[in-house]
């Protein structure tokens, strides 16, 4: 099992756009069609939230902090318990959980939908099976934590929509999972992206993804990220 290294600013070897260079080609996004079957939007003062797993958390939380209608993105773990919640004991791929982001919306700007748009073409490849890019283990396996009968009959609808399109090479191998928990990771991982730009693996595998979210979904696309630190606290 290979785990990504935790790299600050001053340890980037390489340029970021060296970097960017060279991944180009396997950082492509898919163009998607929209959900067939979407939730409502234009409900007033109400907050959802959507829980996705794919990879690294680093990356799908950068692509969503990137999203219009996107109130807060959080990375974590999902479908473990809380006693091996912790980047330690998840790295083993024994506990059950996988990096996931707990994604808080607008539904008013946003719906489920859309984000399940966004997850699938940009945020991850969801063909690849207990991996994503260099990483590898059920712990960055593909997986939609459902919070209600709606999200999971969307994320259904679509998959099979998507699958039937033949959208992707090879099948679709995410998991629809309910939401028993979600678990915030711990502080350093949060607005990872954002603030170690430089770091070779941010610069290689997720800043491609915030670069494909504008070309690819420019109507959704926020330039300033709403991070995890900048959220008033409760």
């Amino acid at each position: 099992m290979m785990s990504k290294p935790l790299l600050t600013a001053g340890a980037a070897i390489l340029s970021v756009w060296a970097l960017l260079g060279a991944s180009a080609a396997a950082e492509k996004a898919v163009k998607l069609p929209a959900p067939v079957l979407d939730m409502p939007t234009g409900i007033e003062n109400a907050r959802e939230t959507a829980v996705f797993a794919g990879g690294c958390f680093w990356g799908v939380q950068a692509v969503f902090q990137h999203t219009q209608g996107v109130l807060n993105a959080v990375s974590g773990y999902a479908g473990g318990q809380r006693e091996t919640a912790n980047y330690a004991s998840i790295g083993t791929g024994r506990t059950g959980h996988a990096e996931s982001v707990q994604i808080t919306y607008d539904p008013k700007q946003i719906s489920y939908g859309k984000l399940l748009q966004i997850y699938f073409s940009v945020a991850h490849d969801p063909t690849q099976l207990n991996r994503q890019g260099p990483d590898y283990g059920t712990q960055y396996r593909s997986a939609v934590f459902y919070t209600n009968a709606s999200q999971k009959e969307v994320a259904e609808r679509y998959v099979a929509q998507l699958d039937a399109a033949k959208m992707f090479p090879g099948k679709i191998v995410t998991q629809l999972t309910p939401l028993n928990a979600f678990y915030p990771a711990e502080a350093y991982h949060q607005d990872y992206a954002t603030l170690n730009p430089r770091s070779p693996y941010i610069a290689r595998f997720d800043l491609p993804k915030i670069a494909n979210l504008k070309s690819v979904m420019p109507e959704v696309y926020h330039e300033k990220p709403v991070l995890v630190s900048s959220q008033p606290r409760s």
